[in-house]
């Protein structure tokens, strides 16, 4: 078994190396980069008007009000549902391990890839309003399946490719919510909860030993019951349910994080210029020393800060489009909007907060990279008991794992969703029961996380994460065209006040109820 599980973890790295390290971090950048220029830099030259209609509009009805209508859920419930699926592990172990293995210089390349990645995003959920249509049930299913299948494959000869990019798109979708969407947060949860809050009766009553030396104990199957108990009864009602939930606590623990990461960084203010100041002088430069190893090249950064960024906001992966697509707007750019300013909120926001709590806190030697306490799995909990401590009484490292707890879970939540539209898709006429049946296995894997000591399914599922992402990229960049087209007509109808027929819909029919919806009422 141990041969078995190194084999694998050996093709894994040559196959995760080549998806992420050789090809999509580039490719990422150059669909991030290509997508701003053509959008003559959207996300800056219109910064007043995204921001008004997104998070200066949330005492709106229509964005905050619930819909009655089964196929679509509120603007702010999407929002939220997306961000309870990319605000997770990665915006605090996902930063601290950024910093630890390739330095303050990648938390620059990490606002980098947030700066395009707001681009890639808003392409995306662009497309997958635009493509979307209704399932049997009525509700609506988008995302990047369905533009890849009928707009690349709506190209003269590339119907054939357009289809298979779309099914391996929603294959690696599936594998992707059991592993990082699943069992890697629910892991996560499991081991900062059990080891924050400790019962040692429960503790001390070990089930069996990893090959790793890792325990399993009872506490951990405990843990692993009540995770699965809560998102079962979550999941099994659907996106409704999910959004409901979504909504109460993401607002709640963004703010709560916030709060707490500020509290922490004013604290030990004197360090801020230090801090931002490693980050930029070691953005274009290697580390001769740092960690105690051989140092850092440039291309290590790079890499890293893009691939932690991504991991964090997943602009590019088209996994938030499946949620933003049931969105009860019938304007594609609104809903691109809502993209763009979900990366601004999970990148630029938390994972700076994440990245300068650490920095400023003095947990992490800024030349050296050399660790005062802990090791890069507790790094932000140490951060935050420089200043919520009393005594012995360590009250950073409860708020962190309570934080992780909430984030991580909402993660699973948000998940559960994209796994449902991609296997909706793949299964076509038998979607219902097939439904069903992925439902039931994603919650019963929730166990497995709890009780995994290894990293593997933490590995893998980061290879199809990349998987997902060359399709989709793939999609958005041949599809630009169209993207470009959509800008330019809701520009000219919503900001010049052009009185030009609306682009709303790739199918006549939702096109043609939609236009009536805006003439009739006004709605956008």
């Amino acid at each position: 078994m141990d041969g078995f599980l190194d084999n694998l973890a050996e093709a894994n790295d040559v196959v995760n190396s080549f998806v992420w390290t050789k090809v999509g971090v580039w490719l990422l950048i150059a669909v991030g980069l290509l997508m701003t220029i053509l959008t003559k830099c959207f996300q800056v030259s219109h910064f007043g008007h995204w921001m008004k209609k997104t998070v200066g509009s949330l005492f709106e009805k229509k964005v905050r009000s619930h819909t009655g209508e089964k196929a679509s859920i509120s603007q702010f419930q999407a929002l939220c549902t997306a961000l309870a699926a990319t605000v997770g592990v990665g915006n605090i172990a996902g930063v601290a391990g950024a910093i630890v293995t390739g330095g303050p210089g990648a938390v620059f390349w990490m606002w980098v890839a947030a700066f395009l990645g707001m681009m890639t995003n808003y392409s995306e959920n662009i497309l997958g309003i635009y493509f979307r249509r209704k399932n049997k049930k009525g509700e609506w299913s988008g995302g990047a399946m369905y533009y890849l299948q009928d707009g690349l494959g709506g190209y003269g000869g590339m119907k054939g490719i357009g289809k298979f990019l779309a099914i391996v798109f929603a294959i690696c979708a599936v594998f992707a919510s059991f592993g990082i969407g699943n069992m890697g947060q629910v892991n996560k949860i499991v081991l900062n909860f059990t080891s924050a809050f400790d019962i040692p009766a429960l503790s001390e009553k070990v089930l069996y030993t990893g090959d790793n030396g890792s325990s399993v104990t009872l506490y951990h199957l405990i843990i692993g019951i009540v995770i699965l108990i809560l998102v079962g009864i979550v999941v099994i009602g659907g996106l409704k349910r999910i959004a409901l939930v979504a909504e109460k606590i993401i607002p709640f623990m963004v703010v709560m994080f916030v709060l707490g990461s500020l509290t922490v960084i004013l604290m030990h203010a004197s360090a801020i210029g230090k801090a931002f100041g490693s980050i930029f002088s070691m953005a274009f430069s290697g580390q001769a020393l740092w960690g105690g190893a051989a140092g850092i090249s440039l291309k290590q950064i790079i890499t890293m800060g893009c691939k932690r960024g991504v991991f964090s906001n997943e602009a590019g992966l088209g996994s938030s489009v499946m949620v933003h697509s049931n969105s009860n707007v019938v304007e594609p750019v609104k809903q691109g909007l809502w993209g763009i300013f979900e990366v601004f909120a999970d990148t630029i926001v938390i994972c700076t907060m994440t990245a300068l709590t650490i920095l400023t806190s003095g947990v992490i030697d800024l030349e050296t990279g050399v660790i005062a306490k802990g090791d890069d799995a507790t790094l932000v909990a140490e951060s935050f008991n420089t200043v919520f401590k009393f005594g012995d009484f360590e009250l950073g490292k409860y708020f962190v794992a309570i934080a992780i707890l909430l984030f991580a879970f909402t993660t699973v939540l948000g998940w559960s969703h994209y796994g449902t539209k991609a296997v909706e898709y793949l299964a076509g006429k038998r979607a219902e029961w097939i439904v069903i049946a992925y439902k039931i296995i994603f919650v019963m894997v929730i166990l497995l996380g709890a009780l995994l000591t290894s990293s593997i399914a933490w590995d893998i599922s980061d290879t199809f994460n990349g998987m997902m992402m060359l399709p989709n990229l793939i999609g958005v960049l041949a599809l630009s065209p169209l993207v470009v087209k959509l800008t330019k007509n809701y520009v000219d109808r919503r900001i010049k006040g052009k009185d030009i027929e609306p682009m709303l819909s790739y199918f006549p029919e939702i096109q043609e109820e939609h236009a009536r919806k805006i003439r009739e009422t006004g709605e956008d």
